[in-house]
Order: C-alpha cells, then structure tokens, then sequence
C-alpha cells in the first residue's frame, strides 16, 4: 500500500492520526447507513414485486375485456363512447426523504367530472363497462408502482454510490493513514535513538577528556 508523502515530524503525526480516527469514524457511519439503505431498499423492493403483480393481473383483465367489447361493437362506436372522458383527475406530486434520497410521492386530487361511464349503456356491451372500471380502480395502484420503482432505481444508485465510499475508506484511505503513521513512528523512533547515541558519545567524549 502506498504512502502518502509527508515529512515525519510530530505534528504530521498528530495530525495524521486525527484524519484516520475522523475517517474511521465516517467509515463506520456509512457501513451503518449502508446497511439501514439496503434494508429499506429491500421493503421497497417487495413492496415493488406485489404492487406489479396485482396491477399485470388485473390489467391483463381489463385489456381482456377492452377486447371482447371491440369484438361484439365496431371500432367506431367504441371510440366513440370512449373519446370524452366523463371524469378528470389531478395530479400532486412531492418528494419524501428516504436516508438522504428524495424520492418521489404522488397523491391524486378530485378534479371535474363524476360519471365513470360517460356514454349510454345501451349502446355499447357490459365488457367495456367493467374493462373501464378496472382501468380506474388501477390508476392509484400504478401511480403507486410508479412511485415505489422511482424509489427503488434511486435507492440502488445511491447504496452504489454509498458502496464506493466506504471502500474508498476501508481498502485505500485508513491503510495509506495506517502506514504513513506506522512509517513516521519507526522514523521518529529511529531520530530518537539516533540522537541518543550521539549523546551517549558525547557524554564519553567529556568523560575521556576530563580523565
């Protein structure tokens, strides 16, 4: 592991060794953050599977349906019931915070409009009545499949991110830290024995010259 270069004085030392206490400390916090990401990206990822399940199954429903009316009534009376809308609905979107990541919220708002089926009921067949109604009842679920998926790419790029610093700090920064300390240490000890020997020979150097 490389070194960083630095000149092995005392003062590097301490400051030094305070860098590597602060990035143990903030390697350890992000493993924790890490770890607490991953569990709530987990309920999200479950909660994604359940949602897209219950709303493939009753879309496949709905469009079965679409399709049996198209077959009993022409294309033109089914565009036709189907052209204006007979309920209009809004759209409130926000962001919640999730471990430091914004993710998306919608809540749908009443608009205009209360009649579901905006055409008579004898001019097209029960089929596209209920195709229609399932559709509707769908779109909370979808927004909310929407919203979940939003959380779930955002929350597994941001653990990406999140994994690349703490091995960043586990496997580059506190092992350069480490060595650069354990180097200035073996320095300084070897500048203190060596001051020390040249003492000790100065001090016989006295004693021989006063004898």
């Amino acid at each position: 592991m490389a070194m960083i270069q630095v000149n092995p004085t005392r003062m590097e030392l301490r400051r030094l060794k305070t860098r590597l206490k602060t990035a143990t400390r903030g390697h350890k916090l992000l493993k924790d953050k890490s770890d607490e990401m991953i569990r709530r990206f987990m309920i999200y990822i479950r909660e994604n599977k359940k949602l897209r399940e219950e709303v493939e199954a009753e879309l496949s429903v709905a469009l079965r349906e679409f399709m049996l009316a198209r077959a009993v009534s022409s294309d033109a009376i089914i565009e036709e019931a189907i052209a204006m809308p007979g309920v209009k609905v809004g759209l409130e979107t926000s962001t919640i915070n999730v471990m430091s990541v914004n993710v998306p919220s919608f809540t749908i708002k009443e608009g205009e409009g209360k009649e579901l089926f905006p055409y008579s009921f004898a001019s097209v067949t029960s089929e596209l009545d209920s195709s229609i109604s399932t559709l509707s009842g769908l779109l909370v679920k979808m927004l909310k499949l929407a919203e979940v998926e939003k959380a779930c790419n955002m929350l597994a790029d941001e653990i990406e991110k999140n994994r690349r610093r703490v091995n960043a700090l586990e496997y580059v920064m506190i092992p350069q830290l480490q060595e650069t300390i354990k180097y200035i240490t073996m320095k300084l000890d070897e500048n203190e024995r060596s001051a020390t020997i040249r003492l000790m020979k100065v001090k016989s150097m006295i004693e021989q010259r006063k004898g």
